[in-house]
């Protein structure tokens, strides 16, 4: 017969679920808020107006691309140094900043407005690193994860029809909306890093199975960059290529759809996006389950591949006319964010357990984020200031064509050689410890 259930299991269990919906709500809003202060102008045309004879959309948006990606280069060091302590606070400054450089970009003369996007986007791009620091290192960071990672699918899209809402039924002007909109978020900013900061560290259970997080010095950095420098290029590449796509296909969704047919129909910002998410979610959620460091790390390099092969495949039939302008817009976008999110919540979180390096996700991402928002500008500039005459949805099938072989080529490559790399430290692990009942 067997034994009842000892009650304080159960309490555990409950404390446990209960304790990973609250840390997935609140890393969820305190990021969706994040895109309030960043994505709502994307939603607007600016019809008509030029700063230095360019498009205005297009130079906002490489001027608030330039300064994210400026702040992906300092966050290396910013956001993989900081004590957990300083978390909330610099959380706080950072999106406050932002805010202000709204408001100056409503206020201020049309031609400064570049100067104050740039400003925008400036400290934007330390939240992720910092919010997620207080998920990293869990039993479920996965499922936490994909939790957060949900944010950056659904509220790029839930703000821009909040941006778009402002104008056509409230006549806010294309200037004033993107601050008016951050504004209405801001008391769920508040709610949300209210909540982050009752979140408990990781328990000894969690640094058995997933290792001990801490902040990171120069020698820390330099040591992990030794040990895997070829894993870390190959890595970053992916990333480049993901970031490159999914940059383009978002900044300028509007315009996209409008090609495919959807000009006015303001829902479909939304709408396309939700069961992308869900199902994003609920695959590498899943990935919890797989206990197995090293199993669950190539598993995700494998799913990261097959995001690749949704985008190529999805991608001919499209062109080929095989499939509807809307179910290639959306099922492509699922294989991006399948590999994207994969990359966020699995890919550095399993790659620290196996190998046990003192480092942290903070580090490794904002490494991989700084030259993937690099790999952003570049395209973006070279599409609008060399003067390609390619219109966005042409633009957007030749990148995804370029960027899913990349991804597919490379999470292969990167598979085999992390797998050597395991076997050689095994290897140099297994000498050392035959070497010490010799000297003793």
């Amino acid at each position: 017969m067997n034994p009842l259930p000892d009650k304080s299991e159960n309490i555990t269990r409950k404390y446990t679920i209960r304790s990973t919906i609250y840390i997935m709500l609140a890393a969820f809003i305190t990021y969706c808020c994040m895109y309030a202060f960043r994505k709502p102008f994307t939603a607007a045309t600016f019809d008509g107006l030029t700063i230095w004879g360019i498009d205005m959309k297009i130079m906002l948006i490489s001027s608030q691309v330039i300064g994210y990606m400026l702040s992906k280069f300092i966050g290396i060091y910013f956001v993989s140094s900081m004590s957990p302590s300083n978390r909330i606070k610099n959380i706080l400054i950072l999106l406050g900043i932002s805010w202000i450089a709204l408001l100056a970009f409503a206020i201020l003369p049309v031609r400064l407005t570049w100067l104050f996007m740039f400003i925008n986007g400036l400290p934007l791009g330390m939240i992720w690193g910092l919010v997620f620091s207080f998920l990293e290192g869990r039993r479920n960071t996965e499922l936490l994860g994909a939790g957060m990672s949900a944010s950056f699918i659904v509220s790029s899209g839930l703000v821009k029809y909040a941006g778009k809402t402002l104008i056509e039924h409230f006549s806010v002007s294309e200037i004033w909306m993107p601050f008016i909109t951050a504004s209405f978020f801001i008391p769920f900013l508040f709610l949300g890093t209210y909540m982050l900061s009752k979140i408990s560290p990781p328990d000894k259970e969690d640094i058995e199975n997933r290792s001990e997080r801490l902040p990171m010095n120069g020698l820390d950095k330099l040591r992990f960059v030794k040990t895997f420098t070829f894993g870390i290029i190959w890595i970053v590449i992916i990333y480049i290529a993901l970031s490159i796509y999914r940059d383009l296909r978002d900044n300028f969704a509007v315009e996209i759809w409008e090609q495919l047919g959807f000009a006015g129909n303001t829902t479909i910002l939304l709408t396309a996006e939700i069961p992308i998410s869900i199902a994003v979610l609920i695959i590498t959620a899943f990935m919890v389950l797989i206990r197995n460091n090293s199993t669950a790390f190539y598993s995700t390099l494998v799913i990261i591949a097959g995001g690749g092969i949704v985008l190529v495949s999805m991608t001919i039939l499209f062109v080929n006319k095989l499939i509807s302008p809307a179910f290639w817009m959306i099922i492509t976008g699922f294989g991006l964010y399948l590999s994207y999110v994969s990359y966020h919540t699995m890919l550095f979180e399993r790659w620290i357990a196996i190998f046990r390096l003192k480092s942290n996700i903070g580090f490794l991402m904002y490494l991989a984020d700084s030259f993937g928002y690099l790999g952003s500008v570049i395209v973006l500039f070279g599409k609008n200031f060399l003067q390609v005459e390619i219109n966005w949805l042409s633009f957007i099938v030749n990148i995804a064509y370029v960027a899913g072989i990349l991804i597919i080529l490379l999470s292969v490559i990167s598979i085999l050689y992390f797998r050597r790399k395991e076997r050689s430290l095994n290897s140099e692990k297994l000498k050392v410890t035959a070497l010490i009942p010799a000297i003793s």
